[in-house]
Parts: C-alpha cells; structure tokens; sequence
C-alpha cells in the first residue's frame, strides 16, 4: 500500500521543460518517416513515476500551439496535474527530433525562445510545490535559461521549506550552455538538494573524475544523502553515507535509449514514495529503465507497474 504524503496532494511534482518529439523510424527506408510522442526530461520522469502509481503534477509553460495542447492531453490520460502549467501566448512549445545513425541516435532540437524558457522565479505556482513529497528538476530544466535557472533554484527552496525533498539529475546539455556554467550552476543546485541523480558520462565531465565510487563520494560531499550514478546497462550505484550497493542492470533488446534514464528517475521517486528503501527501489527502476529501451520514443515505450512486475518476476523464474 503507498504511504500517504507527509507533505500534501502529490508524491513527484516535475519542473521543467515538455517538448513534442519526432523520433525517425530507422526501417522505413528512406529515412523520412518519423513517429510523433514526447519528451523533455523531467515530463518523461513524471509520466514514469505516474505510471507506477505515484501521484503526480507538472510545473511548466507551454506556447498557447497544437503541441501545447498535445502535452496537455498527455498528461491529462496519464493522471498527471497540470494545475501548475501555465499557457504562454508569445511564445511556442519547443520540439525536437531523433535520427539514427551508426554511432545511435542523434537529437535536433527547435527550442530558443521556448514558454518554458520564460517561467521564471516570480512565474512558479507556490501552492503546488508546498504540496508535493518530492520535487524533481534536472541540468536541462536550468539550461534553457537564466530565468528558468533561476525559477528552479525557487522551486527548489519552495519545497525543501515545506517539508519535502528535491531530486535532481545532471542531465548535462553542452549545447544549451558552456561548461563552465553548466558545472557552477549544477554543482550548486546538487548542494541544494537531497537526492542526486548523475549519469556517469555527464558526471565525468562536471567533476574530471572516472571512478565511479569516486564520483559518488564527490557528491556526497556536496551534501546530498543519497546519490544514484546511472551506468547505463550496467545499472547504478546507488551511495548514502552509510551503504553503497552497484544494483546490476537488465539485458534487454534494446532499440532506443534516448528516455531511459528519465524512466528510471520516475520510476526511482515513485518506488521511494511508496516506502521503498532505495536499493531496492534501483532495482526496480532498472527494470523498468530496461523495457522502455525496447521500442521508439522517449515516452510510448515506458512501462506500467504491472508490465515491472511481471519482468521482475520472470527473472526470477
């Protein structure tokens, strides 16, 4: 049974910023068919964590557009709240594209000038975050702009006042800002947060370090109590001051990786709100991390609880 919130209405309230995706289908031949779904980190995270039972709400702006309208759909079939998204009628919602190649799949965005881009401090619906367990915000959703970097920072210290607890993940976007800002901005943010949620390659970067238990004592160090390092289909490390445990990960056949790592920040912040202790809440995100590789498109392919589950326990068989 999911705990009750101590906090309010949601388990995972997400800021950030939704995008329409357009995701090239690799076996259509001459390459110009594209699926259209969804993403943006933290959106794709929401809809995970919502598809795991979690009560859910987004914090965002979107361009008064046919895109606009699709998200709002989205998350409206997904149980998500968008009481906190605001509709933004000079400028559009963002969009992006997914082409495959050899070395894998390649992401060409249209977001300059987005309405995320222009949610700032004053812009945040205060009674939402007081409301929710755990607040989830990422590099990207601070990359897009000083004011959205700045509104996130807000955010941040809206909810931890209230009683809850953010998780941030690195999602580190070169082509959004230069690195220098990209590793001042985030290792600030990662102070100001209780859960870091870095994947390897970003965290090589922003802290010149490899090893893996190295990086996970830099970010303790920074003051979070639990950081999970996402290796890929090598699972995590998943570190509290006291215990560190690598949780394996799951072969699967894997087409598409582009969403996987929000899936399992999703699924993680559901599997922690419901009471899970956090090594085994890895263990469950991995799963599910795993079968949204298995088909196109950052949010078509994440599962349901029931389809982790049964996974699950197919492993164990």
């Amino acid at each position: 049974m999911r705990e009750e919130s101590a906090v309010g209405s949601f388990d995972i309230v997400g800021l950030g910023e939704p995008m329409l995706e357009f995701s090239q289908l690799p076996d259509s031949g001459d390459g110009r068919t594209f699926l259209q779904g969804f993403g943006g980190d933290t959106s794709n995270a929401i809809v995970a964590a919502a598809r795991q039972g979690a009560r859910c709400g987004f914090v965002t702006a979107l361009g008064c557009d046919p895109f606009g309208e699709a998200l709002l759909r989205l998350w409206e079939a997904e149980g998500v709240d968008c009481s906190g998204v605001r509709r933004d009628p000079t400028a559009p919602t963002g969009i992006y594209f997914i082409t495959h190649g050899p070395e894998g799949h390649t992401f060409t965005y249209s977001r300059s000038g987005s309405a995320a881009s222009h949610l700032g401090p004053e812009d945040l619906p205060e009674e939402v975050l007081k409301q929710t367990r755990f607040l989830h915000v990422s590099g990207i959703s601070q990359a897009i702009s000083s004011r959205a970097c700045d509104g996130v920072f807000r955010a941040m210290d809206i909810v931890r006042k209230a009683g809850g607890k953010v998780a941030y993940d690195t999602n580190l976007r070169l082509k959004l800002w230069p690195e220098a800002r990209a590793r001042a901005v985030i290792h600030e943010a990662v102070r100001g947060a209780d859960i870091a949620l870095p994947g390897l390659d970003d965290a090589e970067v922003l802290t010149g370090m490899n090893d893996p238990n190295s990086i996970v004592e830099f970010y303790l160090g920074l003051g979070v109590e639990l950081v999970v390092l996402k290796l890929g289909a090598e699972g995590v490390l998943v570190a509290t001051e006291a215990r560190r445990e690598r949780i394996a990960g799951f072969p699967v056949a894997a087409v598409d990786a582009s969403g996987a790592g929000d899936c399992f920040d999703g699924a993680f912040l559901a599997e922690l709100a419901g009471g899970t202790d956090a090594f085994t809440a890895a263990r469950f995100a991995n799963a599910a991390a795993a079968l949204s590789t298995t088909d196109y498109g950052a949010v078509a392919p994440i599962p349901r609880r029931a389809d982790v589950e049964r996974f699950l326990a197919e492993q164990k068989s």
